[in-house]
């Protein structure tokens, strides 16, 4: 991370002249906050990142025909949860339509300028009287330090809130970076169940800002995976309003971005339903950075090396099978890894190592796998979490 990025509180509405807000407004059984809102200032621009499934949701094309039409010109996102509103026919999307209308109208912005984002079960659709009745509260409450309210309504199955802020001096000037996401489950690059949404207070035209976020999201969201399954309503929103920086300083602000996201990534990977730990696969020496990140997000989602990792047993073949099958190129005869600071094999030989030792780095609450692939400059990371008995538990009653 660039050294000038430090941590602040305040999450999504860290930066200036952001507001949100999050409210119950009986949209799930159990009472929890499950209705949020995002407000950008005037003259915000949005970027976005989608799920890539053919299956989706009918608020991820229409937040990504939004984003298109107005040229990134949007300012408002609302979120509720506890139902993903996908596979419901043509009900999700009309549904979709009345909200962002109806929040638009209470806002006093054009219906273009506010996206929907929805999270839950699939296949269950949005209880519209109850999500009307809550605009009115919802928009009432909205507040400049309203981001802890905002980052626990849009929680699902996810044990605890996930916020980020990050401030930095840039040439005299304090910019600011804010975050929330939630995930747990159904986590898988490209992108995993999971929303993210993001708030800077610098000004960036709109096709740069776009550009910085697909690259960030390429680094940090679709590095990690869970369970290896993509969802229906992968979303990631982020809007950036102010005064404009030197072009110099637009590579610090990508950093403070990347950094951002990256944050809240480990933070869903760590959270991974079930999950006793991060695991962080490092790879080195690849040709390029694509095929190391490749490389990186098979292993982190190996259910062999998942077990693995959960039982603390260092059982490096299981490493090196699923690199091998990442469908990157590499000499199997020049491979070298670690578990931790624990060298078990060089120049594609098992070496002798402390077994005992070994496992008890799989003990750490990160547990580092590196790779070294070669000589060539790709180098890339991914993150995921141990598989156990739990996740089982969770997913197999997760309906019922």
């Amino acid at each position: 991370m660039h050294s000038s990025w430090k941590p602040v509180s305040g999450g999504v509405t860290a930066p200036q002249g952001f507001r949100a807000a999050g409210l119950a407004v009986g949209l799930k059984p159990s009472g929890k906050p499950d209705l949020a809102l995002l407000l950008a200032p005037e003259g915000a621009v949005c970027g976005g990142a989608f799920t890539t499934s053919v299956v989706r949701a009918a608020c991820v094309d229409l937040c990504s025909e939004r984003l298109e039409s107005s040229g990134g010109r949007v300012r408002a996102a609302l979120i509720n949860s506890g139902q993903a509103n996908a596979c419901t026919g043509d009900r999700g999307l009309i549904d979709s339509q009345r909200a962002t209308a109806a929040l638009a109208d209470r806002l006093g912005l054009d219906v273009e300028e506010v996206l929907i984002c929805s999270t839950g079960v699939i296949g269950v659709p949005i209880p519209m009287p109850t999500l009307l009745a809550g605009l009115d509260p919802l928009t009432i409450a909205l507040a400049d330090n309203g981001g802890e309210a905002a980052a626990q309504a849009i929680l699902t199955t996810d044990l605890v809130e996930k916020q980020v802020a990050l401030e930095a001096d840039l040439n005299g000037r304090r910019v600011c970076i804010g975050g929330m996401a939630k995930g747990s489950g159904m986590i898988h690059p490209d992108m995993a169940t999971m929303l993210g949404f993001f708030s800077c207070d610098a000004g960036v035209d709109p096709p740069l800002w776009q550009a910085m976020v697909h690259r960030a999201v390429k680094r940090s969201f679709n590095a990690i995976t869970v369970d290896g399954d993509t969802s229906t309503n992968d979303t990631v929103l982020a809007f950036a309003a102010g005064a404009a920086l030197a072009d110099d300083q637009y590579g610090a602000l990508e950093e403070g971005l990347t950094a951002a996201m990256q944050h809240l990534a480990k933070a869903i990977a760590r959270d991974g339903e079930g999950a006793t730990c991060l695991i962080e696969v490092q790879v080195e020496g690849a040709v390029d950075d694509a095929s190391a990140l490749s490389v990186a997000r098979t292993v982190c989602g190996s259910s062999l090396v998942k077990t693995a990792v959960h039982g603390r047993d260092p059982n490096w073949g299981r490493i090196v099978a699923a690199a091998g099958r990442s469908g990157v190129m590499f000499d199997p005869e020049v491979v070298a890894l670690w578990i931790g600071e624990h060298q078990l094999m060089q120049a594609g030989q098992p070496v002798a190592f402390d077994r005992d030792a070994a496992s008890a780095s799989l003990r750490e609450e990160t547990v580092l796998i590196r790779l070294l692939l070669g000589s060539g400059p790709g180098s890339g990371i991914g993150w995921g979490c141990d598989l156990s008995d739990q996740y089982v538990r969770i997913n197999a009653d997760y309906t019922t």
